[in-house]
C-alpha cells in the first residue's frame, strides 16, 4: 500500500514538471492570461509554476508603480496654479480662487498605519503670504464643511503629514451632509482598496462649472465649488486599471457606483490631464474604462 501511494506521488511530480517545462516553451502566455483573467488561481499552482507565471508579466507592467510621481497631473494651462509639496501629498493651489486646483497622493499600506492621533486643528498655509493665506475663519458662520481633499484619516501615518492635512490650501467649502456622507464613504473605500491592492494613486478637486460662482469669507473669498471629483489609478493590478467619481455639492445618500465616472470624462469636465506619467498605450487604455466590477 505504501508503495502505491509512494508512485502516485512521483506521477503527481512528473505531470507539474511537464507542465513547467510547456509553460517555459510557449512563454507562460496561456497561463498568464488565465490567471489575469480569474480562471486559475495562484494558489492552486505548484509553486515553481506560481514563480513563473508572476514573473512573466511584460517589464512596462511590473514597473509602473516604480515611476516617481505617478499621480502628479499635467501642469495646468491658462489657470492660476502654485504647487506645493507635502510629506502626504501635493497640491496644486489657485491663489485667485482660493481653492486648490487638486490635490495628489500615494496611497499604501504603510499609510494606513495609524500612528497618529487626529488634531482637527486647521491652519493656514505658511507658504503663502499672511496676507493671502486663507484661515478658518473665513468659514465661520458660512455653513459649509471645512471639507478635506486629502483625508487626515489618510495622514495618521506621520505626525506631521497629518498637520499639513490641515492646511486650509488643502481644504474646500464643502456640504456638510456630502462631506460626512457619501465623500467620506468613498474616501473609507480607498483606504480598502489600498489594503487590498498594496498602493493606489488618488487625485481629487474641486469642480467649478461655467457659471457665477458663491463665495465665503470677509478677509479672503473662498470659491464654493459646484461638485468634486476624485480619480483612482491602481498601477499594480493587472492589468492597470483606474475609475473616477463625480460628486455635486449638495446633500445626497446615493451607493457609491452612482457617482462613477471614466478618467476621460472627468479629464473632460476639468480639464485636467490625470496620469501623464503613465506610458500612452496603458494612460489611454486605462482612462477609457470604468469597469465597477473590477473594484467591488
Amino acid at each position: 500500500m505504501a508503495r502505491r501511494k509512494a508512485k502516485k506521488k512521483d506521477s503527481k511530480g512528473l505531470l507539474y514538471f511537464i507542465l513547467l517545462v510547456c509553460a517555459a516553451f510557449i512563454g507562460y502566455g496561456p497561463l498568464s492570461n488565465a490567471w489575469k483573467s480569474g480562471l486559475i488561481h495562484l494558489d492552486r499552482l505548484p509553486q515553481s509554476i506560481k514563480s513563473a507565471v508572476q514573473t512573466s508579466e511584460p517589464e512596462t507592467q511590473t514597473n509602473l508603480s516604480t515611476t516617481q510621481g505617478l499621480e502628479i497631473p499635467a501642469p495646468l494651462k491658462g489657470i492660476n496654479e502654485t504647487i506645493l509639496k507635502r510629506k502626504g501629498y501635493t497640491v496644486s493651489y489657485n491663489r485667485t480662487l482660493n481653492l486648490p486646483n487638486w490635490v495628489a497622493w500615494e496611497l499604501n499600506r504603510d499609510k494606513l498605519i495609524e500612528r497618529e492621533s487626529r488634531t482637527d486643528k486647521f491652519l493656514p498655509d505658511p507658504d503663502l503670504p499672511e496676507s493671502e493665506a486663507v484661515t478658518t475663519d473665513d468659514y465661520k458662520g458660512s455653513g459649509w464643511d471645512r471639507g478635506h481633499m486629502c483625508p487626515a484619516a489618510d495622514n495618521r501615518w506621520h505626525w506631521r503629514a497629518m498637520q499639513e492635512s490641515f492646511y486650509m490650501t488643502n481644504i474646500c467649502p464643502q456640504h456638510h451632509n456630502l462631506n460626512r456622507g457619501d465623500w467620506k464613504e468613498l474616501e473609507d473605500r480607498c483606504r480598502v482598496w489600498a489594503e487590498q491592492e498594496g498602493r493606489i494613486y488618488i487625485v481629487c478637486g474641486p469642480i467649478l462649472y461655467n457659471q457665477k460662482h458663491r463665495t465665503i469669507g470677509k478677509e479672503h473669498k473662498v470659491t464654493v465649488p459646484e461638485a468634486f471629483f476624485k480619480v483612482i489609478l491602481c498601477a499594480d493590478s493587472r492589468p492597470p486599471r483606474a475609475i473616477g467619481f463625480i460628486y455635486k455639492n449638495t446633500s445626497g445618500n446615493h451607493p457609491l457606483d452612482s457617482y462613477i465616472n471614466s478618467v476621460d470624462q472627468v479629464e473632460r469636465i476639468t480639464g485636467i490631464d490625470f496620469f501623464p506619467a503613465l506610458p500612452d498605450d496603458v494612460e489611454k487604455q486605462v482612462e477609457a474604462k470604468c469597469d465597477w466590477k473590477q473594484w467591488n
